[in-house]
């Protein structure tokens, strides 16, 4: 999908959205705001996030309107987490929404939606998803936590590693293996036999925390043994929206380096005027605008519900974590060593870039889904 494909999905009510999102992000979300907000135990701001959902309904956007949300469609959210990662926001809301939002209308379980929906939709719920293991993996198969009947109630046993906002949520959707086969669990917090502790990372901007389940008392969401489909799906929703996000970050680090080429002067002349600047600019753009093609072509294809979404959302995240990664380390050989020290943001977009990749699986991890996908060997 080239430059003129993209421009044309974009409606004008998707560049109002879009400047709504990005003024409003740049008034609550700069730079200091970051700093202070990574430093913090919660890693939020709880009046940010309610004006999120009252004044702009960020959280409702992708919610059906039978479960008072906007009812609008992925590509909105899309554009929404695009401006989020030009900025760093420090908030649950990819965990929220990207995650937990997408498992329970993957599942579609009309009672489980109808409890937790209208609450995330106005803000007063904050939601996630456990899935990862010590094992690492983000596949089905290498779900391990047990989930036991004890009469009429279903209790959880074991461990969940790098919980986005785990600390933080009030309701957790986690993935378990019962006997029939993985399903997913609703967890609420203050659960018995429920523990979480948040985590040390590299990427202070966005939280995660270790759970541990001791015969926890859950809540089935869905059919018994019927959550692989629906958390597969999940993934692919979420790795198209980590893809919007990294479009975002990519697109920050390719202005910062242009507008500093453009100021550092050295030997009489700006430094944007040197071949290897320019090579490693015009290099930088190139990818960003076509992390943004793979990006924006995934988030059609989530939008319309078409067959090719597996596909797409896995070479979209994958090009866009090679993108952003690499946008963010020449944004720093730019600098120089300026780049390197922590009072500049090139670093923040350094790390986010990192743990970005590795998220939901790196690279590497999605073009070999991505061989399966086609069915080449």
């Amino acid at each position: 999908m080239n430059g003129a494909v993209v421009s044309t999905l974009l409606s004008d009510e998707h560049e109002d959205l879009r400047r709504t999102v990005h003024r409003f992000l740049d008034d609550k979300s700069p730079e200091p705001e970051v700093r202070r907000l990574m430093a913090t135990e919660s890693g939020y701001d709880p009046v940010v996030w309610e004006q999120m959902a009252a004044q702009l309904g960020l959280q409702a956007l992708i919610i059906p309107e039978s479960y008072g949300g906007a009812g609008f469609g992925y590509f909105e959210l899309t554009l929404v987490l695009e401006e989020m990662g030009r900025v760093l926001l420090c908030a649950p809301y990819f965990s929220t929404v990207a995650l937990a939002v997408n498992m329970l209308l993957a599942i579609g379980d009309e009672e489980a939606n109808a409890r937790y929906l209208p609450g995330i939709a106005t803000g007063a719920t904050i939601a996630t998803v456990a899935l990862v293991e010590r094992s690492g993996g983000w596949a089905v198969d290498d779900v391990a936590l047990q989930a036991s009947k004890d009469g009429s109630t279903w209790k959880l046993t074991g461990e969940k590693l790098y919980v986005l906002d785990g600390a933080l949520a009030d309701v957790v959707l986690v993935v378990a293996r019962a006997p029939r086969g993985v399903s997913v669990f609703a967890v609420e917090r203050g659960a018995d036999g429920f523990t979480s502790e948040s985590l040390s990372t590299m990427d202070l901007t966005r939280k995660q925390a270790r759970m541990v389940f001791s015969g926890t008392p859950a809540r089935l969401v869905g059919a018994e043994g019927e959550g692989a489909a629906a958390v597969t799906t999940m993934l692919d929703l979420a790795a198209v929206a980590l893809a919007a996000e990294q479009v975002g970050g990519a697109q920050r680090v390719l202005d910062m380096a242009v507008q500093y080429a453009k100021n550092r002067v050295q030997f009489g002349r700006p430094i944007g005027s040197f071949q290897a600047i320019k090579h490693k600019c015009a290099d930088m753009l190139v990818e960003v605008e076509s992390a943004r093609s793979a990006a924006y072509s995934a988030a059609q294809a989530a939008a319309t519900q078409d067959d090719e979404l597996p596909v797409l959302a896995s070479l979209a995240k994958a090009y866009c974590s090679d993108a952003y990664f690499h946008g963010a380390a020449e944004n720093i050989q730019i600098h120089g060593g300026i780049g390197f020290t922590w009072e500049h943001p090139a670093h923040l977009y350094f790390k986010r870039a990192k743990s970005s990749e590795l998220l939901f699986g790196d690279p590497f991890y999605h073009r070999e889904l991505l061989a399966q996908r086609l069915g080449i060997d």
